[in-house]
């Protein structure tokens, strides 16, 4: 029977990580490298996957923005990143001035992404820079973390191997989660209070 459970995982593995991958990304990406590791993904499969569906999700941010910018729902994402009418200037300007940095805080600033993406569109940034800062992002962001997953996976040998040694791979995998939202909600509040400096 366990053989069975195991076969049936083994064969819907992309049918479980994508869902998974639309509540918590990061976190999937990690473990999905470390399964890598031993053999149950393509890391290049895995590298793609992530990069478009970042990319994607990036543009129906950008384009909810842009052609929304007044409505309710995307005020209050706005709004959750500090973000008003008033401010749009600033914004605009930061986003100019800054591409970069600006995509690469908000990428990894834990729960307010996707306000700065709809901030980008909102204030008009030019598309082609939105994208191409965009995939930069993604692919720093999503080849480390599965990266580091799969150097995770593969220092234990075997999937047996993190079996036995759980609470070894659950206090390394809790460390890096917590460095990873630590890092990120400092980068966050610097990020809100230099716009509320502004």
């Amino acid at each position: 029977m366990d053989s069975n459970i195991a076969q049936l995982l083994l064969e819907s593995r992309w049918w479980i990580l994508i869902p998974l991958s639309f509540v918590e990304s990061p976190v999937v990406a990690f473990v999905a490298g470390t399964l890598a590791s031993f053999g149950y993904f393509d890391i290049f499969a895995l590298g793609a996957y992530f990069f478009v569906k970042d990319i994607a999700f990036d543009a129906g941010f950008y384009y909810l923005g842009h052609h929304s910018a007044k409505s309710p729902f995307v005020q209050r994402m706005l709004k959750k990143v500090g973000v008003t009418e008033d401010h749009f200037d600033d914004i605009k300007e930061r986003w100019e001035k800054r591409p970069g940095w600006t995509m690469f805080l908000g990428k990894v600033s834990y729960g307010i992404a996707m306000g700065f993406i709809v901030a980008a569109g909102a204030v008009g940034m030019s598309l082609r820079k939105f994208f191409a800062w965009g995939a930069v992002a993604a692919i720093l962001q999503y080849w480390t973390l599965i990266l580091v997953g799969y150097f995770f996976g593969a220092s234990f040998g075997s999937l047996e191997g993190i079996v036995e040694n759980i609470v070894l791979v659950l206090g390394v995998g809790g460390f890096i989660f917590s460095a990873y939202i630590v890092g990120a909600f400092y980068l966050r509040r610097r990020a809100l209070k230099k716009h509320e400096l502004s």
